[in-house]
């Protein structure tokens, strides 16, 4: 009863905030909910798919161990290799960073090879064309929102950038949400071999929860800008652009750049945010302790989201920890957020919020990836601009709305 009272008052806040309440097409809101049920009973309760999320860890184990390899030849034992010296606390030696970058360059390579042999765009196809037959929207929205779920807001854009100019204002939306409740494939090894301490099988869950908050982002986006179902149905027979790589070299090649330039931003954000969480608790350690404590922004950040993440599902002993995960998640980014969880002190969180915690937080809906989003499309669609200003700033809520619902249903489908 709790998830599906938090279910509940997302949807009537999204209908709340819509531009228009009475031209809601409640058909697509009613079919989207029933896919993110229907994908997560299959998650939580077909032996079969849970096989599958298992044997996905092995994906996480192999890729970590390679790019693990890759940084210690590089770095040495900077990078994970033996020391050349004995020392007290091997585990002092590791330096994070390195195998953090070592990650996600072998992962964006891993992608474009995908992308190369037609393996990732014949799943955006099937996911796509699912999305539009069962909803009703158009091509470029299913092909867009399916897209989303491995590649970020601007190559989300790219993927349908010929429909741009002629789609409707609520389309561009969904468009635009698409990206902000999903993660990008370059970085969900990444957050699974962050997570997999305190969560088995988070690869296969990271996934899921892309999946599932596909449909939850075209569910919000017609809920606050609502549209008729296939505004543009010329755009049906939408194809994914074919990639311009010259060969499987080219691709490695290329993949490695579009990682160098992945990795080093993430490492820039995490310098920064880091940084600039100490300095605000530095100054909010300067105003009075409240109940024999030192303010902080995670203690904040806990009180303002606390009923949130019990309405997600989290009990109410552990809402506070997890309101500050999720405050964290929307001010700063997920990978703080999924740092914070991992870190946290075993007992502190029960295995079921850690679960609703870890799909709540699955999508990009922060101020950086605003600001990517709104450079982007400005450059691929500069006749746009009044409606990309307009719309953007608000899928930080609807990408939000979209994956609080998607952490609430696994919440109501695997109790408590």
């Amino acid at each position: 009863m709790q998830a599906a009272l938090g279910i509940l008052l997302l949807l009537a806040l999204g209908w709340a905030l819509s531009e228009d309440r009475r031209a809601v097409p409640w058909r697509i809101v009613a079919v989207a909910l029933a896919l993110q049920i229907a994908v997560a009973l299959l998650i939580v309760h077909v032996p079969f798919v849970q096989r599958v999320l298992l044997a996905l860890n092995g994906v996480v184990v192999a890729l970590d161990a390679a790019a693990g390899a890759g940084a210690a030849f590089v770095f040495g034992y900077l990078g994970g290799a033996e020391p050349p010296f004995a020392v007290a606390n091997p585990a002092t030696l590791f330096i994070f960073s390195f195998r953090l970058a070592a990650q996600i360059l072998l992962f964006s390579v891993v992608m474009a090879i995908g992308w190369y042999w037609g393996i990732v765009p014949a799943v955006v196809r099937a996911i796509g064309g699912v999305l539009r037959r069962s909803l009703g929207v158009g091509g470029a929205v299913g092909l867009g929102a399916a897209a989303s779920i491995f590649v970020g807001p601007v190559e989300t854009a790219l993927t349908v950038r010929p429909a741009l100019a002629g789609m409707s204002r609520g389309e561009l939306f969904m468009l635009l949400t698409a990206p902000m409740a999903t993660v990008a494939g370059t970085v969900m090894v990444l957050y699974a071999s962050i997570l997999e301490p305190v969560l088995p099988a988070s690869l296969g869950h990271i996934l899921a929860a892309s999946v599932i908050s596909a449909p939850a982002a075209i569910l919000f986006g017609v809920l606050m800008v609502p549209t008729q179902p296939a505004t543009h149905p010329e755009h049906g027979d939408l194809a994914l652009p074919e990639t311009d790589y010259d060969g499987l070299m080219d691709a490695i090649t290329r993949g490695t750049g579009d990682g160098l330039r992945l990795a080093a931003n993430v490492l820039a954000m995490l310098v920064v945010f880091v940084a600039l969480v100490a300095l605000l608790n530095e100054l909010l350690g300067v105003l009075p302790a409240v109940a024999g404590e030192a303010l902080s922004l995670e203690r904040v950040l806990g009180w303002l989201f606390a009923p949130v993440a019990w309405l997600i599902g989290v009990p109410w002993s552990e809402a506070g920890t997890g309101g500050s995960l999720l405050g964290t998640k929307l001010v700063l980014n997920e990978l703080l957020a999924y740092l914070e969880l991992a870190s946290l002190p075993e007992g502190r969180l029960s295995g079921h919020s850690v679960l609703v915690l870890t799909y709540a937080m699955c999508g990009f809906a922060n101020f950086g990836t605003l600001g990517i989003m709104v450079g982007g499309l400005l450059a691929l669609v500069p006749e746009r601009r009044a409606d990309v200003l307009a719309l953007a700033p608000r899928t930080l809520v609807s990408g939000t709305l979209a994956t609080l619902t998607t952490g609430a249903v696994v919440g109501l489908v695997t109790g408590p």
